[in-house]
């Protein structure tokens, strides 16, 4: 399960997508979690799919590898759909013993876990097409404004990076524990998803400590580096808009302007 984590990976090719400034690609992810909650219809949520999977065929990242990814977070899916379908009132569909399923209740939890798929896979389609770099970037440039009432959005930037970078690392690191726990014995294939779960317990304790020493590694190098925050600080390739750039925001006001009409026209 942890393997299949894509969120904060890059994926590294050379697409349209990848070549559009950072700032467009987090507000295209901003609008399109938007509109998702715009259009509540089933033929807004095609074409909220349809317009994914234009961006994801663009991408040139493998649909098998965004798809990949959900299976991390097939379990909160479940959970989500479980509470939506038996805690909704309504018109009463089946009904066994205290457990009973309502037409609002598979309705709202049909929805509930459309919306969580397309907001992942969205989301991960942001990292994936953007490095660490550029998306800290991205956000400082983005909110820029921000800092009139002094928010400290180099600061902000900086630990998403981090964390972003820290993802894949960590993985890898689970990895390598995993491998030398089997070595010795250890099981995290076979039973259900209890004894899954009692058996990822042994990997936390070396975790923990493998992060927090990458973190005191990472504290100690930026110290020794005189870093002191976003001040004085340049850029290697400062961010510029170019044509595409413009032509992705057009598009993207031109399908949540649609989203919202489909919206009313269905509702």
């Amino acid at each position: 399960m942890i393997r299949d984590i894509t969120l904060g990976q890059y994926y590294s090719v050379d697409s349209v997508i990848h070549k559009l400034d950072p700032r467009v690609k987090l507000v295209f992810t901003i609008l399109y979690i938007v509109s998702l909650y715009v259009g509540s219809g089933v033929w807004c949520y095609v074409y909220a799919a349809a317009f994914l999977g234009l961006v994801i065929i663009l991408s040139k990242v493998p649909v098998k590898f965004m798809v990949k990814g959900l299976r991390s977070i097939l379990f909160l899916l479940v959970l989500s759909a479980c509470f939506n379908l038996f805690l909704v009132d309504g018109n009463v569909l089946v009904k066994f013993w205290i457990i009973r399923i309502t037409d609002n209740g598979l309705r709202t939890a049909s929805k509930m876990v459309i919306r969580m798929v397309f907001l992942i896979m969205g989301s991960s389609l942001m990292t994936l097409t953007t490095t660490p770099n550029d998306l800290t970037d991205g956000l400082e440039k983005g909110l820029g404004f921000l800092k009139v009432i002094r928010v400290p959005v180099h600061e902000i930037g900086m630990m998403m990076s981090i964390a972003l970078r820290f993802i894949p690392i960590l993985i890898e690191e689970v990895n390598k524990i995993m491998k030398a726990q089997m070595a010795r014995g250890a099981d995290f294939e076979t039973g259900g998803l209890i004894k899954k779960a009692k058996a990822m317990v042994p990997l936390l304790i070396p975790l923990f400590i493998s992060a927090f020493r990458r973190a005191s590694d990472l504290a100690l190098a930026m110290e020794a580096r005189c870093y002191h925050g976003g001040e004085g600080c340049t850029k290697l390739h400062p961010l510029q808009y170019h044509t595409r750039d413009y032509v992705a925001y057009v598009i993207l006001i031109l399908y949540l302007v649609s989203m919202i009409l489909l919206g009313k026209l269905l509702g």
